[in-house]
């Protein structure tokens, strides 16, 4: 099932790749279709899991490099099954999305972009490589699957971004090499250490077993967390490593986006949860004061610098920064609370910030510019427009009802009940949420109709497509969040084991003392 979904999207894409020159219809129609079987089959799997059944499900494990330990080996536990799902579901969506952002000339201030079809080709490959980095159970694949990411964002960024994005896309590059470098070495030391004990192996369940472990001395352990650390850090991105987000999501395309910011940011809160936690436990540890301090950090600066934007795609993905800070937060908390919030918090953030970012492309591929003063009065003429675009901003901010005030009220519930100040300060990112987001929503939709505005038109058939089904997701995660929390709790409750971690007890109050 695994190797299905990596195989179908990148045979996909080389058959679009392939396709005569100038059959750009063509190339659109069997992208979506890949995406749409992809999207079917994940589902499939999805109703498959059993959440009491063995960690790791649809497993499968064969030799690829021998001499060196290394298999394409694949799996899914809860973690990584809703993530999957959230890529396979919001991949058809961008495609279709996209459908005509190939097809301009370059959009704003932009020259002439590359063929439609090497569009399509490269989200598809981007797709088939986020289920395998999700997927992979042996460190050296999910490395490989984490450095090929990198290729088709460079090229869609490079190709088919605004007027910077040469800049933005050599930016997003160098800072993810660097990060997939320090991770190198860090998978060749685990590599040396496991063939120090006696058995060299990449594979994660190997890896993480006491005799090996107990190999490594606590300064080792220490500087191998670091290494896969920065890398997810950078990847997440967390302060003060996230300054490649805001110039790689302002300059993308729309659709792509969606995909950076939704997706593929995922793959270093992924990563922190499950490698830096379960293969280092003391280091993870020891660096958790120095976590939450940055997550802290990220949480209130990533709020205030998006107040202050004049442009709504990097508004948006500052809030992102801000919002990566709680589910970092929630992960070094140490608790389940704290765990399965972050977890579904990645969920959530990814469909609430995916819609932001579609609809915010369709407003800018009406109006012509990015800058929040180029509009106001849009809720007049787009309604439509403006109502899912309230929706998913409410969702942004955490409002009772949608999906994201599950998670973060449980990232904030799961951190105070074991570090209170941290928990407290964060607090603040709630407020400062409130502020960004209705602020940007009152200066775009609301006032008076600006001159250029006024022949806006409201959501086609094929956008009101893209954006319902997001909004159905975020409102049903909002009520019933618990088919997720099912697939998540067991496996986060493996963490908590490996890293020899159990929920504060509550403390009750003696009889007669003040409450």
């Amino acid at each position: 099932m695994l190797t299905a979904l990596i195989a179908i999207p990148a045979v996909g894409a080389l058959l679009v790749a392939l396709l005569p020159k100038g059959r750009d219809a063509l190339a659109k129609q069997v992208a979506l279709g890949v995406t749409l079987v992809v999207a079917v089959l994940s589902i499939v799997m999805a109703v498959q899991f059993d959440p009491n059944g063995k960690r790791f499900q649809f497993t499968e494990k064969y030799w690829w490099i021998k001499q060196f330990g290394v298999h394409y080996a694949v799996g899914v536990d809860g973690v990584a099954l809703v993530l999957i799902l959230l890529s396979t579901i919001l991949v058809p969506l961008v495609v279709l999305a996209s459908w005509n952002d190939a097809d301009r000339s370059g959009g704003v201030d932009a020259p002439p972009k590359r063929s439609v079809k090497t569009y399509f080709a490269l989200l598809l490959a981007l797709e088939a490589m986020m289920v395998g980095v999700f997927a992979a159970t042996d460190v050296f694949l999910f490395y490989v699957f984490f450095e090929a990411m990198l290729i088709p964002v460079y090229f869609i960024i490079g190709s088919y971004g605004g007027p910077q994005r040469s800049y933005a896309a050599v930016k997003f590059l160098l800072y993810s090499l660097f990060g997939g470098l320090l991770m190198l070495a860090a998978v060749i030391g685990l590599y040396v250490v496991s063939a120090n004990a006696g058995h060299g192996t990449f594979l994660f369940d190997e890896l993480r077993a006491p005799e090996i472990l107990h190999h490594i001395s606590p300064t080792t352990a220490k500087w191998l967390f670091l290494g896969f650390f920065i890398a997810f850090a950078i990847k997440a991105p967390l302060v003060p490593f996230h300054t490649w987000l805001p110039d790689a999501a302002g300059q993308a395309p729309a659709g792509a986006a969606v995909l950076i910011v939704g997706v593929l940011d995922k793959v270093g809160t992924f990563g922190m949860l499950r490698f830096c936690l379960e293969l280092f436990p003391g280091a993870s540890k020891w660096f958790t004061p120095v976590v939450l301090t940055l997550s802290v950090i990220g949480i209130v600066y990533g709020a205030v610098l998006a107040i202050g934007q004049v442009d709504i795609k990097r508004l948006i993905a500052y809030t992102s920064v801000s919002h990566f800070g709680f589910i970092t937060l929630g992960i070094f908390a140490m608790t389940s609370s704290g765990q399965s919030g972050a977890t579904l918090y990645m969920v959530n953030h990814g469909f609430s910030t995916g819609a932001l970012f579609l609809l915010a492309g369709f407003m800018i591929s009406r109006r012509g510019s990015a800058r929040i003063d180029a509009y106001g009065g849009v809720q007049k003429v787009a309604p439509l427009l403006a109502g899912t675009f309230l929706v998913a901003g409410l969702s942004g901010l955490s409002l009772p009802g949608l999906s994201s005030f599950v998670s973060e009220f449980m990232v904030l519930v799961g951190t105070f009940s074991r570090y209170k100040v941290p928990a407290v300060i964060a607090t603040v990112g709630i407020i400062l949420a409130a502020i960004y987001i209705l602020w940007m929503y009152q200066r775009t939709m609301n006032g008076p109709t600006a001159e250029a505005v006024k022949g806006m038109k409201d959501l086609s058939k094929r956008e009101l497509i893209v954006v319902a089904p997001i909004i159905a997701i975020i409102v049903a995660l909002g009520f019933y969040p618990k088919p997720v929390l099912d697939a998540i709790n067991p496996s986060v409750k493996q963490t908590l084991i490996q890293v020899h971690q159990q929920d504060p007890k509550p403390t009750v109050a003696e009889k007669g003392s003040h409450q």
